[in-house]
């Protein structure tokens, strides 16, 4: 969620370089204009800062650990592929 300081800080900026007349109207613009701005950032899907830096923690390993099994894969598939293929053992009747 957004800190309620930085919307205060931004109504107070839309406020202040609004017309003369518009800004005489004073604390009810602000306030408007603060609930405006609170409730179209509610709509949108945000994520903290904090959120974010553990996610991309969380993708980064992830990714380690993906690298790892593709390259241990593919050291699984070399060695097979050397290896003379095993006789099947033939049913007896």
């Amino acid at each position: 969620m957004i800190d309620p300081k930085k919307i205060e800080n931004i109504a107070r900026q839309v406020h202040e370089s609004m017309p003369k007349g518009i800004r005489e109207f004073g604390e009810d613009v602000e306030k408007k204009i603060r609930q405006i701005l609170q409730s179209q950032l509610s709509r949108l899907d945000l994520v903290s800062r904090e959120e974010f830096d553990v996610q991309t923690q969380v993708l980064l390993r992830t990714r380690e650990k993906l690298t790892a099994l593709e390259q241990r894969l593919a050291a699984l598939e070399t060695r097979q592929a050397a290896e003379p293929e095993n006789p099947s053992i033939e049913a007896q009747d």
